[in-house]
């Protein structure tokens, strides 16, 4: 992956290109959608960093999506932009009513589009792609790889996923089930011990430089990345 992950829902195939084509220049990775279902059906799998919604959308319409996606926990915090030819002041409360980030009006420069989505995802709290890291422990998201000082560690993709994600929520406890749908996604259907056996791998990877403990049990709950103190982390 080289950057952020957008999914774009844009009805229109001509417009949707441009902007997979804009995004894309810009580092990102792009997933594509052509209307609320089907940006729905993507949203079973691992879920993307921020979604870029058109209003006008056939079928369900981008606010309706953004309200469903606001009430469900899974994908509540997820960042939203709308797109919209709309610019009326009323149409813009209505947006940031049914929880939206940002809103932008077409037509839009490809560079403003870029710098809005950058600040969302700084605003939000989304991560940004680019190193995790704890102490020596860098998790790096553009190479795909995991490294110690100048050791790199062989890791497995579901594993590496795991503690990516694990690494991005530090001290925060999570069950098996909502490991299941943040890391595999809800599209796949595994039963609730897959993850007990991927936690037990990737203590064994992290085991010869020391840190498997990092990776603890929450007992009555599931798991958690939980790094000494003095290892502040950094993105």
């Amino acid at each position: 992956m080289s950057g952020n992950t957008i999914l774009v829902i844009e009805d229109e195939a001509d417009i949707r290109e441009l902007l997979a084509f804009s995004l894309e220049r810009a580092g990102f990775t792009v997933l594509e959608a052509r209307d609320s279902e089907e940006a729905l059906r993507r949203l079973e799998g691992p879920l993307p960093d921020l979604l870029l919604i058109d209003w006008m959308l056939p079928g369900m319409t981008g606010i309706d999506l953004a309200r469903r996606l606001r009430k469900d926990p899974l994908t509540a915090e997820l960042p939203l932009i709308m797109l919209t030819a709309k610019s009326e002041e009323t149409d813009k409360l209505k947006s940031y009513d049914v929880g939206i980030d940002d809103y932008v009006t077409k037509p839009f420069s490809p560079r403003e589009l870029v710098a809005r989505i950058k600040a969302v995802l700084r605003r939000t709290g989304a991560p940004e792609a680019g190193q995790l890291a704890f102490g020596p422990l860098v998790l790096d998201t553009q190479s795909h790889r995991l490294s110690v000082g100048d050791d790199n560690i062989h890791i497995g993709p579901t594993e590496f996923r795991l503690l990516e994600f694990l690494m991005r929520h530090p001290e925060r406890a999570f069950d098996r089930e909502q490991l299941l749908d943040r890391v595999w996604g809800r599209a796949v259907y595994v039963e609730e011990r897959t993850v007990d056996v991927h936690i037990l791998r990737l203590r064994k990877v992290l085991k010869p430089f020391g840190f498997a403990d990092w990776v603890q049990t929450v007992r009555g709950v599931g798991y958690r990345f939980s790094p000494p103190a003095d290892s502040a982390g950094s993105r």
